[in-house]
């Protein structure tokens, strides 16, 4: 199978930053992008040549002189300010990375200043305590930003999924609603090119679930399935999912502000085009001047086409939840949850005399009591 037309240099790139990196699967990796071995040896022997991105078809862009004039250099950092709204540390670094120019920080915001590049700084954030998971695929975070009108007059819903060890931008999806079937559908295509996380973060309410009356839903029950633990936000805390609300100010500011697309063909386009940028090119202070890219690595574990059997252990009692979410255990009615109806749940007793823990596959999703009336 070819690669995918609408984003050709995008998933060379992609492919061949996934493929360097310690213990990748190269022969796993061709099968995900879809492209044979064959295919996959020609690329990675082109990125060794002189000039390792150059993968169009051998159109080549010449080198930047290292004996350019002032003016010439204040061009270049000037078009990659216009490029992509970045600032003068982000500039300065793209100069020295990309084009061998060393310039400092305060050099680039005096040319931007000078130019009337520059806008008045935004308030920094609170003291909010930062955390990061150990290794890519601990943890992913999910969430939809804000929809919006297009030219069309319909409505776009992006959702986004973020690794929170590289801040690897995995999903980015212009949707047309933000239906549980949608959100499964984006999934299934982010798990089958990097694979399963061991857990994903997401906020409350539809389509995620985790209020009173709906502990779970028929998304986070099939992320159950999947061997995927599930974690919600604190109620009216986005700060627990931080790294993808500071995603979505930078989809914000780069890509929406003061523009308008006319339909969701092109919408997408131009979402792949930015999530490229932003996973493989545009530096991030929190990562020491790094790309997302340069920290991580898709997921050893493969997504299956088909959903594994629920297993429990001899000592489990199981049962089968109703269609009205409930399990009779005991000769007595408890509430599971509507969204596990007609799967097969396992109880298993705790130290507490009475207390069992009730086991959707090898998660527990609550407790009963019955000691208690």
């Amino acid at each position: 199978m070819p690669w995918q037309e609408c984003s050709l240099m995008n998933s060379r790139h992609e492919f061949l930053s996934l493929v360097m990196r310690p213990g990748s699967n190269f022969s796993q990796l061709c099968r995900r992008f879809g492209i044979s071995r064959k295919t996959g040896y020609k690329w990675l022997k082109r990125s060794q040549q002189a000039n390792p991105w150059d993968l169009g078809d051998r159109s080549r862009r010449p080198h930047t002189s290292p004996h350019q004039t002032a003016a010439h250099i204040e061009a270049q950092a000037l078009a990659i300010h216009d490029t992509y709204t970045w600032g003068a540390r982000k500039v300065a670094h793209c100069l020295g990375r990309d084009h061998q120019i060393s310039l400092a920080k305060s050099t680039v915001h005096s040319i931007l200043e000078r130019h009337g590049r520059v806008t008045q700084p935004g308030v920094s954030g609170g003291g909010y305590q930062r955390f990061e998971q150990e290794r890519p695929n601990q943890l992913w975070q999910m969430d939809f930003k804000g929809h919006f009108a297009l030219g069309s007059r319909e409505r776009c819903h992006p959702l986004t999924v973020l690794d929170d060890h590289s801040r690897y931008a995995l999903c980015l999806h212009a949707c047309r609603n933000q239906l549980g079937d949608t959100v499964k559908a984006q999934l299934t295509a982010t798990f089958r090119l990097y694979g399963l996380p061991e857990r994903m973060l997401m906020d409350n309410g539809s389509p995620w679930g985790k209020d009173r009356e709906h502990q779970h839903t028929s998304l986070t029950v099939w992320l159950l399935q999947l061997g995927i633990a599930v974690s919600h936000s604190r109620p009216y805390h986005p700060q627990t999912q931080g790294k993808d609300e500071r995603f979505h100010r930078s989809l914000k500011v780069e890509v929406l502000a003061h523009r308008i697309f006319e339909d969701f063909e092109r919408m997408q386009r131009r979402f792949d085009e930015w999530r490229h940028c932003y996973n493989h090119w545009r530096p991030h202070e929190a990562l020491q001047m790094k790309v997302p890219a340069d920290r991580y690595q898709v997921s050893q574990r493969s997504f299956p086409e088909q959903l594994p059997p629920l297993e429990y252990g001899s000592t489990d009692r199981v049962r089968k939840v109703q269609g009205d979410g409930k399990i009779f255990f005991h000769n007595r009615e408890f509430r599971v949850g509507k969204a596990f109806r007609g799967h097969r749940v396992g109880l298993r007793p705790t130290l507490t005399d009475g207390l069992f823990e009730v086991y959707f596959a090898t998660h527990c999703i609550t407790t009963i009591n019955l000691k208690t009336q």
